[in-house]
């Protein structure tokens, strides 16, 4: 399965206030889409991010789990230490999914938030994994068995305004071992497998001279 991401800057920032006073800062905006080729050549049916929002509603948003970093994680994983944002909600709107995110009181969360404030241009970037299927036509359709990690991470001066879309590592496979993922080397899985072939192709070769030795005494 690739990693797969794709950026979006049509976000709002706002704050919230309770009644107690306290304030609170919010994302807010279309965080996926769908039926819609994007600027990748990627096309998201519809079907396939409904099932999977559905599964990530269930899984992480009720849970309190539905977690985002700052900045560009370069696998699947969340990574606790940059987590700056947690997502409430996110909702089917026409072919779009509406996301709205609390910015937390965490290292990154604060960074977040100083950026914000001073006027810094930020947008939202969702990120999964899933196999791709290319059609006649060059689009890449991603496959029912896509799963997002979060479906949100802010970073900073997304370049389009409405579905800029960059692929991250999309070289690279990536697979479930124990429960986990994990990055697949193929390439260098090969050139491990190249080297052993050659090993013995020469440990044969030595066993043949030597062969060809003792049958010459």
């Amino acid at each position: 399965m690739k990693l797969i991401r794709e950026e979006i800057e049509s976000v709002k920032f706002l704050v919230e206030t309770t009644k107690s006073g306290k304030k609170s800062m919010y994302i807010e905006g279309v965080f996926l889409q769908g039926n819609i080729k994007n600027r990748n050549g990627r096309m998201y049916p519809m079907e396939t991010l409904r099932k999977e929002v559905a599964r990530y509603n269930e899984s992480n948003i009720t849970s309190g789990r539905a977690l985002g970093e700052l900045g560009h994680p370069d696998g699947p994983t969340v990574n606790l230490d940059r987590v700056s944002h947690k997502i409430v909600s996110l909702r089917e709107h026409g072919s779009n999914f509406i996301g709205k995110a609390k910015i937390l009181n965490t290292p990154m969360g604060n960074i977040a938030s100083s950026l914000i404030d001073e006027g810094v241009k930020l947008g939202v970037s969702s990120r999964g994994i899933g196999s791709l299927k290319q059609t006649r036509e060059g689009v890449n359709i991603v496959g029912d068995d896509f799963m997002l990690a979060t479906a949100a991470d802010i970073v900073a001066d997304p370049s389009a305004p409405d579905a800029f879309v960059e692929g991250i590592m999309e070289g690279k496979e990536w697979v479930w071992d124990g429960g986990i993922l994990r990055e697949k080397y193929a390439e260098q899985t090969k050139k491990q497998i190249n080297t052993l072939v050659d090993q013995k192709r020469l440990e044969e070769h030595k066993l043949e001279l030597w062969n060809n030795f003792l049958s010459n005494l």
